[in-house]
């Protein structure tokens, strides 16, 4: 089920579900800061966004050789009611598990 790491298998449009990881500490997903979440009128809740389902939008590879996909959820919906979009690095994101393969 976690086999999907290799580069060319990732495209847009593809579907993930969100991991949960110890202590809400996301690593390679680029959640906003919750200052930023409340300032825009959301709630910083990390408990809402574990196991919604995202969609990659885009994909760039940066000059280090990383993957950095913008990701939104798939119902359309804001991350914490105020984001509607979110960066990752695709493959750490995938391998530290905070991106799980649907």
């Amino acid at each position: 089920m976690y086999a999907q790491t290799s580069n060319s298998n990732i495209k847009v449009g593809d579907v993930f579900v969100i991991g949960e990881v110890e202590n809400n500490n996301y690593e390679h997903i680029d959640f906003p800061r919750a200052n930023f979440i409340i300032k825009k009128g959301g709630l910083a809740n990390y408990n809402i966004i574990k196991g919604e389902k995202v969609q990659i939008k885009s994909i760039k590879e940066k000059e280090n050789g990383d993957f950095v996909a913008t990701i939104e959820l798939a119902s359309k919906k804001r991350f914490f009611n105020s984001h509607k979009y979110v960066k990752v690095n695709i493959n750490e994101a995938i391998s530290q598990k905070e991106l799980l393969v649907n």
